[in-house]
């Protein structure tokens, strides 16, 4: 079943959104960009699983074995990526899945240096957030179409749809072996929970507000 909300995308310095738009590395020259909220059951989605459960294998094979990766990607149910408190978006071109992304109501105690919040109030005293904060999962970008912004989109529109659920923060982590992710999110804003100059090896906190009032 898919979710109704669908409007037109582009990635910064492109023509505007309701327009065809000229697309370079793997999309044709006037492909038409929507995003588009799904459930996770929505059929579209697997392209982005199916990417996602490789990439993880590819890079972090030692750690996960077939049965470890299934349980990291249906660790988190589909409801909780579903309104009121989360969202599933892809980024679509001529209709076929391109990049996407999710983010979920973190309740959990989050990971990284406290000190390196951007406030103190963010957490309680068991690292659990103290305000309202989205987790953002599953981002991805399709192999044929990457170095093109298009997580950029996805990232914008993920905070954009978090901050109108009533999310004041946005919580994720990545991998040590994503360099392109944590570069993204030291590019767009996201504080690392994290001394960046150290070898990471573990995963990599990151934390942004959103200008909302807790």
């Amino acid at each position: 079943m898919t979710a109704t909300t669908t409007r037109p995308a582009r990635v910064p310095g492109e023509p505007a959104a309701g327009r065809p738009t000229g697309a370079t590395g793997g999309a044709s020259a006037a492909a038409v960009r929507e995003v588009r909220s799904v459930l996770l059951d929505d059929p579209l989605v697997r392209p982005l699983l199916d990417e996602l459960a490789h990439e993880y294998a590819t890079r972090y094979a030692e750690h996960f074995g077939v049965d470890a990766l299934r349980a990291e990607m249906a660790r988190y149910p589909a409801h909780e990526f579903a309104a009121p408190d989360g969202e599933l978006v892809l980024v679509l071109e001529d209709g076929v899945p391109v990049a996407g992304g999710a983010f979920r109501r973190r309740v959990e105690p989050e990971l990284g240096d406290a000190s390196r919040l951007a406030r103190a109030d963010a957490r309680a005293a068991d690292a659990t957030p103290a305000v309202a904060t989205a987790e953002l999962k599953r981002i991805w970008t399709a192999s044929a179409h990457r170095r093109r912004g298009l997580a950029r989109v996805v990232l914008a529109e993920l905070e954009e749809r978090a901050a109108r659920a009533g999310y004041a923060r946005v919580y994720l982590t990545t991998g040590p072996r994503q360099p392109e992710a944590a570069a993204l999110y030291l590019h767009t804003g996201y504080t690392p929970l994290f001394d960046p100059a150290v070898q990471p090896s573990g995963p990599l906190p990151f934390e942004k507000w959103l200008g909302v009032t807790p």
